[in-house]
């Protein structure tokens, strides 16, 4: 059964990240959502152990949601590179860290370096994956599943987004997502593509 999060709610995030709280507040203050974040709330993260993003992105909503009484929204995200097999994918964090924290940079080059290693023939294709979970304090949950496809490029181009964003040239594009702002870049991401589905059936 399909559950809607009703007007005047208060929800909780399962995140630390204060600028995805700012993200998402706003993209759900539409629906009159009072979003907070596991963050705001001082909740502990629990540890991602799924090798899905479907899995963690549940690990992470379910806790957030008995530790707080409260519907809660997750997301878990990354990117997929065929020729490697899917990899990084749930694991596109961890490619880049370093112990004083993350470095995309390192973490492109490991990819790149794979591919070539590979011989991996051209164009070399991927995916942006991002998975949303809404889950409620009694254990049920909604899975949303956003994607962007396109291919990958060496050198990276461009400093604007984050992550793998400089080396990914989303299908039809000419500009890297490194290369858009973000207002360009918005519509045609992953999340983006997750947030629709979420809102028309949670929320509309």
């Amino acid at each position: 059964m399909i559950r809607k999060v009703s007007s005047g709610e208060r929800m909780v995030l399962a995140s630390h990240n204060a600028g995805k709280l700012r993200e998402i507040s706003a993209l759900l203050e539409p629906y009159g959502i009072d979003v907070t974040s596991a963050g705001v709330l001082g909740l502990s993260e629990p540890e991602e152990t799924e090798d899905t993003f479907a899995g963690n992105a549940r690990l992470k909503a379910h806790f957030a949601a008995r530790e707080t009484g409260l519907v809660a929204l997750s997301d878990d995200s990354g990117i997929e590179v065929d020729a490697l097999d899917g990899a990084p994918g749930v694991y596109t964090a961890d490619w880049a860290e370093t112990g004083q924290g993350r470095d995309f940079m390192m973490a492109m080059t490991r990819t790149w370096r794979e591919l070539e290693e590979r011989n991996a023939p051209e164009p070399r294709t991927g995916r942006f994956v991002c998975t949303l979970c809404l889950a409620w304090p009694d254990g049920h949950d909604q899975i949303y599943r956003g994607e962007a496809g396109g291919r990958l490029v060496w050198p990276p181009r461009g400093e604007q987004g984050f992550g793998y964003d400089p080396m990914f040239l989303p299908d039809g594009q000419t500009l890297t997502f490194g290369e858009m702002p973000y207002a360009q870049k918005e519509p045609l991401s992953h999340r983006s593509a997750a947030f629709k589905l979420l809102t028309a059936q949670a929320f509309g």
